[in-house]
């Protein structure tokens, strides 16, 4: 299990907005980051995390994140988009 930091949900350049503009909710990176195991990989472009999964909305997102802490694992969901499986 991993603890997630959000910003503020007013913050033009926090990660609740950057998600929300997008459409994905806390809820749903959430969802897809407490299984991160599954599927993570490096971002080839922004050597940050990338996390693939499904949402329980049935969503497939891809979640960018940053690690903050290392034990125990304490992340910054940095966005959140929607992807074709």
């Amino acid at each position: 299990m991993l603890s997630m930091v959000w910003g503020l949900p007013d913050d033009p350049r926090g990660n609740v907005w950057h998600c929300a503009q997008n459409g994905i909710t806390q809820d749903e990176v959430e969802e897809v980051l407490d299984n991160y195991l599954d599927n993570t990989t490096r971002s080839r472009t922004s050597n940050r995390w990338v996390t693939f999964g499904y949402a329980s909305s049935g969503k497939h997102l891809c979640v960018v994140w940053e690690e903050i802490e290392s034990s125990p694992l304490v992340v910054y969901p940095v966005t959140a988009f929607e992807t074709a499986p």
